[in-house]
């Protein structure tokens, strides 16, 4: 894809964030893009906002289930960025107005003590270079009308990344086994879906090696205190003005989030 039409369609979805009016699907326009022009564009689309003072403080992957890369034709997940805009605070209510068609996901995120480069990252060396892990929560949305993605879409969207909400506790890993870990998801006190660790590539760590490995073609690192969200542990669950959402976790805790 020529660097023009990469950098134009970066501006689009950039614009679509900014005024929250969602654009017609790339992919229907370009049927030809490939994964590899998709991150270029989520590339310059990172460059426009650290232009604008956004600081990229971490990274998202997404379609980390088998369920999720059989509904788009893949078969390994994707990345985005996660900058301090995208960052909301537990407690602190979550506008509508600043979202487009909201989604919400369960997830462990990591937080690194050490510098992570690939090729080559086990899930061993994930675990220790990894501070502490935190019970989140990421509102996926898309500048996309109606959801209706490909691959190439969410990829170039940034893997449709919303916003974020890490709950208040940081705790080592330990002794724990992420495979097994359990969590409830509630929306307004009612348990909506159930999961588990090893939804997650099989192990959450198994996520952010991918990351660390599939960065590295890109001469990208994972940096010492960035935040990893390693992927959701259930379907994502809709949500409209009014929803309260909880995340419960075994062992580490529950992370939640309100709308208006």
């Amino acid at each position: 894809m020529e660097k023009t039409i990469i950098e134009q369609l970066a501006k689009e979805l950039y614009q679509a964030e900014t005024t929250r009016t969602p654009i017609e699907a790339l992919t229907a326009r370009y049927p030809d893009i490939t994964n590899e022009d998709a991150y270029q564009v989520q590339l310059v689309g990172q460059k426009l906002r650290e232009s604008d003072g956004h600081v990229v403080v971490g990274r998202k992957i997404g379609l980390t289930s088998k369920a999720m890369q059989a509904a788009l034709g893949v078969f390994e997940p994707d990345y985005g960025y996660i900058t301090d805009r995208m960052m909301a605070l537990e407690g602190d209510a979550v506008s509508m107005n600043e979202l487009i068609a909201p989604k919400v996901e369960a997830e462990i995120a990591f937080v690194l003590k050490r510098d992570l480069a690939g090729p080559g990252v086990t899930v061993a060396q994930v675990l220790e270079a990894t501070a502490g892990i935190m019970p989140a929560l990421e509102i996926i949305d898309t500048r996309i009308k109606d959801w209706k993605i490909k691959i190439q879409d969410t990829i170039a969207d940034g893997a449709s990344i919303g916003k974020v909400i890490l709950s208040g506790k940081l705790l080592p890993v330990g002794a724990l086994d992420m495979r097994y870990m359990g969590m409830v998801l509630e929306k307004n006190g009612e348990i909506v879906a159930t999961g588990a660790g090893a939804a997650v590539l099989g192990h959450p760590a198994n996520a952010v090696a991918w990351l660390a490995n599939k960065l590295s073609q890109y001469g990208i690192i994972l940096k010492a205190g960035d935040i990893i969200m390693s992927g959701s542990l259930t379907a994502a669950c809709p949500v409209a003005a009014g929803d309260n959402i909880r995340a419960t976790f075994d062992h580490i805790g529950s992370v939640s989030a309100r709308f208006i």
